[in-house]
């Protein structure tokens, strides 16, 4: 029988920020955007006895907790202690799945004959995790994995809670509908519009009724309901997209006010591609309007990169096909369609000219000066190191047209 463990950092980003300044200890850190716009990405467990919740507007927040320390997010800093977790977890077993920077699935199946059984394994994780990185993860183990991680939830924080095998549907019973793999609010009501409240009612609901009212789905949540989840563990699934995204203090109307926005958005997502060893063709425009209506543009380029330059000329062209007829309240730029590694050789370049002549060198400059530009940003963060046009640019403000140096290019891009 499958021995599945879910590991969750415990308020991972909130937590963060508490290790790194003791001063924060027992106060209500929330994590998040700090402007009247922006939403709350994390909250300490002292902020959430005052009901601060992920997701909850910023606004909102600092009505129900007005002692709360408010900061922006740190990702890098996250993204060093979530590597030195998911190392821990990985001298355990080599099938991890992660699902975000504090979440993961192991599967310790084979890993009994060397580290033993299921619940001191993951007592050995939580105890490594601590030691080494100064952070809490709580645990569940079951025979599957939506029971796990419904363990897992159910021990926070600091907890270990352990279904042992066979008792999985037992375990699922009492426990309301929402806790479902799947099931949101609108499901949720649905389901209670039928007198279903909780797993075991689910259970044992008649199926024809629920494929009736929910087509395949109906038959999928009662199979969870009664602990039939055979879904395997699948190690280190690629990441398919990189993206940033930012809600604005205010609408920005035209061209000229998103540029620079763009331009931040592009330089973000570079980064994040070089740091994950990643090239993308794919390049996708997010544009949500004032009246929260939202569209995508979606370009795919010749090869792959890594570069914020190539990324913002095709951004660029995304957004003249978008519209701009209307305020926008959001943006955000995503690279897909991945292929690791360093780029080819023989790769063309930017303006079909041959890898032997001026343009390779130019990808030469572009790399080193990448590197340069990463190696800052990893001494002095983020934002140590960006274009002229956003280092000029006022707090608050986004005014200046992109001009990017250029070699013989027309667009500001070259």
């Amino acid at each position: 029988m499958p021995s599945i463990l879910h590991l969750d950092l415990d308020a991972f980003y909130a937590s963060v920020e508490q290790l790194d300044d003791p001063g924060l200890r027992g106060r209500p850190v929330i994590v998040g955007g700090t402007s009247g716009r922006g939403v709350v990405c994390a909250a300490s467990y002292e902020a959430r006895r005052f009901g601060v919740r992920s997701a909850m507007p910023t606004v909102e927040a600092r009505r129900r907790c007005p002692e709360g320390v408010f900061l922006p997010p740190r990702f890098e800093r996250y993204g060093e202690l979530s590597r030195a977790v998911f190392a821990v977890y990985r001298r355990y077993t080599p099938l991890v799945e992660p699902l975000s920077l504090d979440e993961a699935f192991l599967d310790v199946t084979g890993s009994r004959a060397l580290h033993g059984e299921p619940e001191p394994i993951a007592r050995k994780v939580k105890s490594e995790v601590r030691e080494g990185t100064g952070l809490t993860v709580s645990a569940g183990v079951a025979d599957c994995k939506m029971a796990a991680k419904i363990a897992s939830d159910l021990g926070k924080p600091d907890g270990l809670v352990v279904v042992p095998p066979g008792t999985t549907a037992a375990f699922l019973t009492p426990l309301p509908v929402s806790r479902i793999w799947g099931v949101g609010k609108v499901t949720e009501q649905a389901l209670r519009a039928l007198g279903i409240g909780t797993i075991g009612e689910l259970a044992r609901f008649p199926e024809q009724v629920l494929a009736e009212r929910f087509g395949t789905q109906g038959a999928h949540m009662r199979a969870l309901a009664r602990g039939d989840d055979p879904r395997p563990v699948v190690p280190d699934e690629e990441a398919r997209s990189i993206g940033a995204e930012d809600t604005f203090e205010r609408d920005l109307a035209g061209e000229d006010a998103l540029l620079p926005q763009l331009l931040d958005q592009c330089v973000r997502v570079a980064r994040r591609l070089r740091e994950a060893a990643l090239r993308g063709r794919v390049v996708t425009l997010k544009v949500k309007y004032a009246d929260f209506e939202q569209l995508t543009r979606r370009s795919t380029l010749p090869r792959p990169t890594d570069d914020a330059r190539e990324i913002y000329r095709s951004i660029r062209e995304d957004l003249a096909r978008a519209g701009l007829d209307r305020p926008v309240r959001l943006t955000g730029v995503t690279v897909s369609g991945f292929a690791a590694g360093e780029a080819e050789p023989d790769q063309m370049g930017l303006f079909g000219e041959d890898p032997a002549g001026r343009q390779g060198d130019d990808q030469a400059r572009r790399a080193a000066l990448n590197a340069a530009i990463d190696a800052l940003a990893d001494r002095f963060g983020e934002g140590a190191v960006k274009p002229a046009t956003l280092a000029e640019r006022e707090p608050g403000t986004l005014r200046a047209r992109i001009r990017w140096p250029t070699r013989g290019g027309k667009d500001g891009t070259g």
